[in-house]
């Protein structure tokens, strides 16, 4: 790893041994009890000295009674160890998974909307589910095995340096050579676990598709391919896991071939100091015991390296997610109420890697109370514009004002309780009827529910459920047709009672029946508010008080139905074009 890199890894890691800090008593006692665990191994391989020295040599019988008891008495304290150690340890891995999801999280509902238009679903879910859980192997994880594993290494080596020192030097030879293939696997391993974060987000990719087009996947024979699509990515999955396993081997067989040279020559020098004497059958055998155990939490310490690489991949995924910079919400201008007059001052608007505006030169102003329909062909800006009231995005150059107000400077939180809105593409929740339409509003009283659902034209429909209000309604509301859930939105937004409301082409996608009830209940929902419809269907905003025609990201053309259609330009094309075309009954 080079320096820099180094330096990068131990900024994650401070960073995430920040969190444990936070748990410092809990962190403390799980130390403290490994510490004592650890402790208890060298303290077994040192009773080895009296009882063969005294009990087999000397048949001293003492020593033959105290001993076992010893042993007794120590392994009693490394059960006890243990389990604290074990209890805390998940603990506080627990709560580590457990603060970063909920960080995630929080900033995944506080995202601006282009950042998921930029990233794939499957890579956000990935990160929430999948890298948070490798995060603990950098976190305690490896702490655990550092300390428990380093004290039993630390307690062993000193034990046979007490016993013979120059026999120790021979295992001290080794160190430095281990040291380095670590280092080389370590960089070999973190690399391969930022491309299992890839292949696994691309797997978790796919698998969200398949579930949500399974309609379209059966309809067009796509199960072939997305099987091909779905083991190309687990066979990915699946090759990156044994490169890293062949990696963390390749390490381990190295490591443990060092250590068995050490062995191999400390037993011949050991033969020689013992036929002159200079090592007694206890002192060989602790010694022997104690570097054979301090073989075991090497190797640990030298395959640690894996999970630590693969950790600290996973921890640069999720910092860099939390890192993500939210919506800009700086506004301190309170607006409690509003009057609803809307204005687009010189706003331009581009998409990111966009070539050309989306947005150019928009001035418009909305007074309050009045419906404003905005309409053009596909891609002219409409739905662009709408979408800057609520400040999904940000204007590129100009600004939008709310009763004379900037509404940058007023809190989105704020702003966006003075908006409803209901778009083609209704997004409802998998739980009850009520909830959904109490959604934003959850102190709303069964009445007032009823009262919305009524005034939505939903209330009919909604009793002949098998639960009424009560009825899971499914994911987005599979279980009801379209016209149902739009009606759903409409009571939504009317229990909310917002005093700007946008309609985002609400009835497009229906057939003619629940059509004229949707648009009965949008014709109650619109009134004394400030409205932004966005139609496709000419014939729903005949009767707007001002209809904005867009084309290519500009004003076109502004005025009533009747004059816009005396005016014989773009409008009374587009009307005259959609009017001639076979209607659908």
């Amino acid at each position: 790893m080079t320096k820099h890199g180094f330096k990068d890894s131990w900024a994650i890691y401070r960073r995430l041994l920040g969190y444990l800090l936070g748990y410092w008593k809990i962190l403390l006692l799980s130390m403290l009890s490994m510490t004592v665990a650890a402790l208890t191994e060298p303290a077994v391989a040192k009773l080895l000295k009296p009882l063969i020295d005294g009990g087999f040599v000397n048949k001293d019988p003492h020593v033959i009674m105290w001993v076992p008891l010893a042993i007794i008495g120590i392994y009693l304290i490394r059960g006890v160890a243990g389990f604290v150690n074990e209890y805390t340890a998940s603990w506080l891995t627990g709560h580590l998974v457990q603060t970063l999801r909920q960080q995630m999280f929080a900033k995944l509902v506080r995202l601006p909307a282009h950042y998921y238009d930029e990233n794939q679903t499957g890579r956000l879910m990935s990160r929430i589910t999948n890298d948070v859980n490798q995060v603990t192997e950098a976190g305690f994880n490896v702490i655990t095995v550092t300390v428990r594993d380093g004290v039993t290494a630390l307690a062993m080596l000193g034990l046979m340096l007490t016993t013979d020192w120059q026999l120790t030097l021979i295992c001290l030879v080794v160190l430095p050579a281990v040291t380095y293939c670590m280092k080389l696997v370590g960089q070999r391993l973190r690399g391969l676990a930022r491309q299992n974060q890839q292949h696994m987000a691309q797997m978790t990719q796919v698998l969200a598709e398949s579930i949500q087009c399974q309609r379209a996947i059966k309809v067009y024979g796509g199960d072939q391919r997305e099987m091909a699509r779905f083991d190309h990515t687990a066979g990915s999955v699946r090759r990156n896991q044994i490169k890293q396993t062949a990696a963390s081997a390749a390490n381990t067989g190295v490591t443990q071939l060092m250590i068995a040279c050490a062995l191999a020559a400390i037993l011949y020098f050991a033969g020689l100091r013992a036929q002159h004497g200079a090592l007694t059958a206890g002192d060989f055998m602790v010694f022997l015991t104690a570097m054979l155990g301090l073989f075991a939490p090497v190797k640990r310490i030298s395959s640690v390296s894996q999970a630590l690489q693969r950790g600290l991949a996973a921890a640069e995924s999720v910092f860099a997610f939390i890192d993500e910079p939210g919506e800009p919400d700086h506004g301190s201008h309170a607006l409690p109420v509003i009057r609803g007059q809307l204005s687009f001052d010189a706003v331009n608007f581009t998409y990111a890697n966009a070539d050309s505006p989306a947005l150019y030169g928009i001035d418009l102003a909305i007074q309050p109370g009045e419906t404003v329909a905005l309409v053009g062909t596909s891609g002219s800006g409409k739905t662009t514009l709408a979408s800057l009231v609520p400040r999904f995005y940000e204007p590129s150059a100009g600004r939008l004002l709310l009763d004379g107000v900037a509404l940058t400077d007023i809190p989105l939180r704020q702003l966006r309780e003075h908006i409803a809105l209901v778009s083609q593409q209704v997004e409802l929740f998998n739980d009850t009827v009520a909830a959904n339409i109490a959604y934003g509003k959850e102190n709303a009283s069964r009445e007032a529910i009823i009262e919305a659902a009524r005034a939505a034209n939903a209330l009919e429909f909604i009793e002949a459920l098998p639960e009424g209000l009560d009825t899971i309604i499914g994911e987005n509301g599979t279980r009801l047709s379209g016209g149902q859930r739009q009606r759903l939105a409409i009571a939504r937004a009317l229990l909310k009672n917002a005093p700007l409301l946008i309609l985002d082409e609400a009835t497009s996608a229906l057939d003619t029946q629940s059509e004229r009830l949707v648009q009965a209940a949008l014709e109650n929902l619109m009134q004394n508010r400030t409205t932004i419809v966005i139609a496709h269907r000419l014939s729903t905003i005949e009767n707007a008080d001002r209809i904005v025609v867009m084309h290519q990201g500009r004003l076109a053309e502004q005025g009533r139905h009747d004059e816009l259609l005396a005016k014989g330009g773009l409008y009374a094309k587009l009307y005259s074009l959609q009017f001639s075309e076979p209607q659908p009954e």
